[in-house]
């Protein structure tokens, strides 16, 4: 029999994960009723919280198509999560055939379901890893055979670093990735922010303490730092609706209180 608090695989049921509450924001299946309940509680604590989320998802989207618009081809999502309409591969596929796209989460329900939904796609594979051990993931065999790294690469990490907290130094683990990376290659970033809502962004927080990873708001200053040796592509770190819109701008896009940025490696650095 399974243990209290574990599904018969070994998932862990009775506390919240933050890739399953993702998916209840989005409007998903893959979740438990402790899930489901944390999420009642943010929506209660921020109502905005599915438009977040959704704005988060579509600026994954956009970043995805500019980065296939500047020649990139292959791409590393850290933190995926589970898999809903439109992914990253389904993505970048859509706009190359040949793209190739390497998922990385911690969350076994995350996994599995995207091993499901890559099955019988050669050219795209999960791999469960911590991103926190950028020398793991980088040197994972499913992560080299997929990705050639002497090309450039798409390191997407959205919606993933504010749950790295600054005792493990998210600074530095970028800066880790980024020093495996061929020029050419970009960062892509999305990031919550108290500047916008403090009172919310403090109710979230203390909500997510409770969840499998606590999450850390940090500030613009803070969430620039995090392309240090990027050169960031206009807008800027900006607000999620913000960054290359596809259609008219929101009057109060600070209410998707996440911001957002691409950042490319630049030629000069990598030689250096």
């Amino acid at each position: 029999m399974a243990e209290a608090g574990l599904s018969q695989d070994g998932v862990e049921v009775d506390r919240p994960s933050v890739a399953r509450l993702y998916d209840f924001f989005l409007g998903g299946h893959h979740n438990f009723a402790a899930d489901r309940e944390l999420g009642r509680k943010l929506l209660a604590a921020e109502p905005n919280a599915r438009h977040i989320v959704a704005e988060n998802r579509a600026f994954l989207g956009r970043a995805v198509r500019f980065l296939l618009g500047c020649g990139i081809s292959q791409f590393l999502d850290l933190g995926s999560g589970i898999p809903t309409q439109d992914n990253v591969h389904e993505i970048a596929q859509r706009g190359n055939p040949q793209a190739r796209v390497v998922y990385v989460d911690n969350d076994p329900v995350a996994v599995a379901h995207s091993k499901q939904i890559l099955s019988g796609n050669t050219l795209a594979t999960v791999i469960r890893e911590d991103l926190r051990r950028p020398e793991a993931v980088l040197t994972h065999p499913d992560v080299r055979s997929m990705l050639d790294f002497s090309q450039p690469v798409g390191l997407l990490m959205v919606t993933v670093l504010h749950f790295v907290p600054d005792a493990d130094d998210p600074a530095s683990v970028v800066a880790r990735y980024a020093s495996g990376l061929a020029p050419g290659s970009a960062l892509a970033i999305s990031h919550a922010t108290h500047e916008a809502a403090p009172g919310a962004a403090a109710r979230v927080e203390e909500l997510y303490t409770s969840t499998t990873a606590a999450a850390h708001t940090r500030s613009h200053a803070e969430i620039l730092g995090l392309f240090d040796g990027f050169d960031l592509v206009d807008p800027g770190l900006v607000y999620l609706p913000l960054w290359h819109p596809d259609g008219p701008v929101p009057d109060h896009p600070e209410r998707a209180w996440f911001y957002a940025g691409v950042g490319r490696k630049p030629a000069a650095d990598h030689a250096g």
